[in-house]
């Protein structure tokens, strides 16, 4: 996409937008993590409003908003620079990292109604955008946190969390996750097995889109966290039992071109 103001765009699938949204969150994140400094320095309160974009290509930039009214995508938060001077500096990144998860949210669903996305297409749009750490919780440090409290140990091989998985055998994931708590004490447990049924059907494969294939072997990346058929990426079950670390092909990728 071209310039602040987004440009033309073509995409018609969740899987697309998606993919739109990854490049701009890792821009972003580059920008408040690998070229803070870069970034600060750009971010002079002297200027005038100036916003944080981040493009597919997964580059940044600070730059002015965009003339045009109402612009082609929605904008991000204006002035970011103002505050600079007038924050703890962790403080201040932590607010533009926040402002920028909420862009970004925004940009994606902005597309999902542009498209005329249904509703099964914007829960997919959904579950993968919620499979990633946000930007604040990269910026901060508890998506790191969080990770190291959910695998206290290098072995990994464990079958898909729960009930929410129950029936995907031999499953390669980082480490379970807790089951969700009952909303009150005086809920009856029909309740709670609704809410495990509808969060195992909502599960995703990160390749294909679907939860088609309930039986069929899963892997879970140990890089994005996102969970896969194993068809899809072409892992049985036996080699999956050799592999201390899975990394999906867009992962592996990603550190290639890197």
């Amino acid at each position: 996409m071209d310039g602040g103001s987004g440009g033309p765009y073509t995409s018609r699938t969740a899987e697309e937008v998606f993919r739109d949204f990854r490049g701009r969150r890792a821009g972003m994140i580059k920008a408040l993590t690998n070229d803070v400094e870069k970034f600060y320095q750009l971010c002079d309160p002297e200027k005038e409003n100036l916003c944080l974009y981040g493009y597919p290509n997964e580059t940044w930039e600070v730059t002015l908003p965009a003339e045009e009214v109402p612009p082609e995508i929605p904008e991000p938060a204006l002035g970011i620079n103002f505050a600079r001077d007038g924050m703890n500096e962790k403080d201040w990144l932590a607010l533009v990292a926040v402002h920028s998860d909420s862009w970004l949210l925004s940009v994606a669903f902005y597309f999902a109604a542009r498209f005329g996305f249904d509703k099964e297409a914007r829960r997919r749009l959904f579950n993968m955008i919620n499979n990633l750490p946000t930007i604040f919780e990269v910026v901060t440090g508890a998506a790191k946190k969080q990770t190291k409290e959910k695998a206290p140990n290098s072995t990994n091989k464990s079958n898909k969390p729960g009930p929410k998985m129950q029936s995907r055998p031999e499953s390669h994931s980082k480490a379970p996750k807790p089951p969700a708590p009952l909303k009150d004490d005086d809920e009856s447990g029909e309740d709670y097995g609704d809410e495990e049924e509808e969060e195992r059907d909502n599960t995703l494969c990160g390749s294909c889109g679907t939860n088609d294939g309930k039986d069929e072997f899963w892997i879970c990346c140990d890089s994005c966290e996102r969970w896969y058929h194993g068809k899809c990426v072409k892992i049985t079950p036996a080699r999956a039992e050799h592999i201390k670390h899975y990394k999906c092909p867009d992962c592996s990728n990603k550190r290639a071109r890197a």
